[in-house]
């Protein structure tokens, strides 16, 4: 079974994208914020990390440069999932270390293909 680490402050989206990923058959842990989510993707080692940005403490993108330097983080695919959706942020985001972008709000209806496609896209390259 394939973990994902999910690390988002907001009750309601941590809620909605557990359950989407878990009725996919993935294995969630749930990180609050920044530093939780450091911590728990050097302990668990998550196949997938999808980050928000606008995070209490560090934020998504700290979290992610941190993740990054770490032993275990450097080949793993970091998804930004926000509300940032201003013309640029996607190049931005990829640039501070992400995999790739998906903006809120999230589509139940398609953002566990949207999140498998930029999976399977870092793990051709």
């Amino acid at each position: 079974m394939k973990r994902v680490l999910v690390v988002e402050d907001n009750r309601n989206n941590m809620r909605l994208i557990t359950k989407l990923l878990k009725n996919r058959g993935y294995d969630v842990i749930k990180a609050e914020t920044g530093e939780m989510g450091v911590k728990l993707a050097a302990e668990k080692e998550p196949d997938l990390i999808l980050m928000d940005i606008k995070l209490p403490g560090i934020d998504g993108i700290e979290a992610t440069k941190r993740i990054r330097t770490s032993g275990c983080g450097s080949m793993v695919t970091i998804i930004a999932i926000t509300s940032y959706a201003m013309a640029g942020d996607r190049e931005k985001y990829l640039k501070e270390g992400f995999t790739g972008y998906i903006e809120k709000p999230i589509d139940p209806f398609t953002v566990i293909e949207e999140i498998e496609e930029i999976w399977q896209q870092n793990i051709k390259s």
